[in-house]
């Protein structure tokens, strides 16, 4: 199966983000707009409705290795957040990355 090329596949993502394509409770976009590598990004999740989380906003920062879309982003809660995939520091157990 062919990959897509990370530059291609981040830059789709960051129009679809650029855009508000998608889930309207999430935004995110690069954390620095002159990174060409286009690795660390800025996200922002709104907590769903009738939960925990409600009228709550978390900050996130995204941090996609030259490995991506190989190999998943590394999550990392900069909020404070009470989740079983996200350790003490706040990074998502998701992408395998925890020590």
């Amino acid at each position: 199966m062919a990959q897509i090329p990370r530059s291609f596949r981040l830059l789709e993502e960051l129009e679809k983000g650029e855009k508000g394509l998608g889930n309207s409770s999430c935004s995110y976009g690069l954390k620095d707009s002159d990174d060409l590598d286009m690795k660390d990004w800025n996200g922002t999740i709104l907590g769903p409705p009738h939960t925990a989380h409600e009228n709550r906003i978390y900050s996130l920062t995204i941090h996609c290795p030259h490995s991506y879309p190989g190999a998943p982003p590394v999550v990392k809660f900069e909020s404070k957040i009470n989740l079983p995939c996200v350790d003490a520091r706040g990074v998502s157990l998701e992408a395998g990355l925890h020590t």
